[in-house]
């Protein structure tokens, strides 16, 4: 059976934060847009965005230290940090946007300050970290960023770190109090609930879409089948944004746009250790990052997190990867298999060959038994006891492969835009730090898609992000005067 549904402007495909960044950015800019969501799931935010499936940890740089490579000739690249950083800037400044307008809640419910560590052990890192701080500082956006190798002030900072910790091992760290802790899931179920309360927009759960064909107008249309009545239901949308996560690839290439040829993925799946014993939690006050072992990859990095799970404060340690055929979550095993076609299959081989160190550490960590994470996890808890920890599942992501100028099989760590040549159709792949720089990629899918409209926005884009066109790097009075409006708005700690 089938029913023609409805007819959009705009229909999403996930209701994860993605899809609701840019529902609601398109909401605030033009109210007579008619949006729709289809999610499989039964809920919203029920992947990539759920709290337990991710850090967390509103990646600005602080703490991630592949983000700060060093050079050869022995300096620190602080580029792709500087870029971070203006990213999750540029949310936060939706966000506090978006809570002053009443579409979001209160604050509180989704970011909180948590301060951001990085921490690391031996001559080596000690000096490397110590040159990181110095070239970070140089940046407006990182000054406050405090270096402390005297064990009392890193006590102060992380005393479960420090404790039992051997006293003759070198070791040195970085705080910064600009730090958060966002639930992504709160987020999404704000900007998306909020959305469905006024009518102008349509959340379809638990239907899953089994076809997607463009028509002979450029107007889309999409099949989808409802998992409650097996009804099958067709919409009719002018756009379609595909920010299903894992999920979005296999969309991407039923789409038959010719942008999507060559594209492929690499799903990596995650586990957590999650601490059963509330009084350790309250003892830990901070996300520590480490430095990630050779060959892997950026969403390994290890990290002893402080987190507010359902309003209550938890602990966390990993993310310890794993490998997986799935896409998503609550995806099928056949995932990967049916994403292969005769115009990715070569990419995809190619970026196994190349990133054999990858592989052989994602064979090392599914192969680790507990008490090996354990381990792992009393290099940054000296004294931590196993039966305080169990294994929490997180959430999946899939890497993007694809075919450039130097590479057969590229292997891209990070986020891209696919988008059809006629700015109708448009695909967010990829994985970390996409979720924490969702507005700014949002601003670039508007530029790359909706050009013809872009100059009549341009005003209600400056009242919602501030610095919208202005790069705040080449304006520290400016960035300084946004940055505090936004943390006040979002109750968090001064700057």
């Amino acid at each position: 059976m089938t029913e023609l549904a409805a007819d959009y402007d705009v229909l999403l495909v996930g209701a994860g934060i993605m899809s609701a960044t840019l529902a609601a950015v398109l909401a605030e800019l033009d109210p007579d847009l008619r949006l729709g969501v289809i999610e499989r799931l039964d809920h919203v935010a029920g992947e990539s965005s759920a709290a337990r499936n991710n850090a967390g940890t509103g990646h600005a740089a602080l703490c991630e230290l592949n983000y700060t490579p060093l050079a050869e000739d022995g300096s620190v690249g602080i580029a792709k940090a500087r870029t971070i950083m203006e990213c999750f800037e540029v949310s936060q400044q939706l966000w506090a946007h978006l809570v002053r307008r009443g579409v979001l809640g209160a604050p509180q419910g989704f970011i909180r300050s948590v301060p951001h560590v990085a921490f690391v052990r031996g001559e080596a890192d000690v000096a490397f970290l110590a040159k990181r701080h110095a070239a970070l500082t140089s940046s407006p956006l990182f000054r406050g960023m405090r270096y402390a190798t005297d064990r009392a002030e890193l006590r102060a900072w992380m005393p479960l770190v420090m404790e039992g910790r051997d006293p003759s091992e070198r070791v040195a760290a970085t705080l910064s109090d600009l730090g958060t802790d966002v639930d992504f899931g709160v987020l999404a179920r704000g900007m998306l609930g909020h959305l469905a309360t006024t009518g102008q927009l349509d959340l379809h759960l638990a239907h899953e879409v089994t076809e997607l064909a463009q028509d002979s107008d450029r107007t889309w249309l999409v099949g989808a089948r409802s998992h409650v009545n097996d009804v099958h239901r067709e919409f009719r949308a002018r756009f379609v944004f595909l920010g299903a996560g894992g999920g979005a690839l296999d969309l991407l290439e039923r789409s038959g746009i010719e942008e999507a040829r060559g594209y492929a993925g690499f799903p990596v799946s995650g586990q957590w250790l999650y601490c059963k014993d509330p009084e350790v939690a309250a003892r830990h006050a901070a996300k520590v990052y480490g430095k990630a072992k050779v060959g892997a990859p950026p969403m390994s990095v290890p990290h002893l997190d402080t987190r507010v799970l359902d309003g209550e404060k938890r602990l966390m340690f990993g993310p310890f990867a794993g490998f997986s055929t799935k896409f998503l979550k609550e995806g099928s095993y056949l995932d990967l298999a049916r994403s292969l076609t005769a115009d990715n299959l070569l990419p995809l081989l190619a970026a196994g060959i190349h990133n054999l160190p990858l592989t052989r550490y994602l064979v090392g960590e599914v192969l680790q038994s507990f008490e090996e994470r354990v381990e792992a996890l009393r290099e940054y808890l000296p004294t931590a006891e196993a039966a305080d920890w169990e294994v929490l599942v997180a959430g999946q992501r899939v890497q993007v492969i694809k075919e450039d100028a130097e590479e057969v099989g590229k292997l891209e760590f990070g986020t891209e835009i696919v988008s059809a040549r006629d700015n109708t159709l448009a695909a967010l792949l990829g994985a970390s730090p996409g979720a924490s720089t969702s507005v700014s990629i949002v601003l670039d899918l508007l530029l790359d898609c909706f050009p013809e409209r872009l100059e009549a926005w341009r005003p209600r884009l400056c009242e919602m992000v501030p610095s919208y066109g202005r790069p705040l790097t080449a304006e520290p009075a400016f960035a300084a005067k946004v940055r505090a409006a936004s943390r006040e708005t979002l109750g968090l700690t001064p700057a």
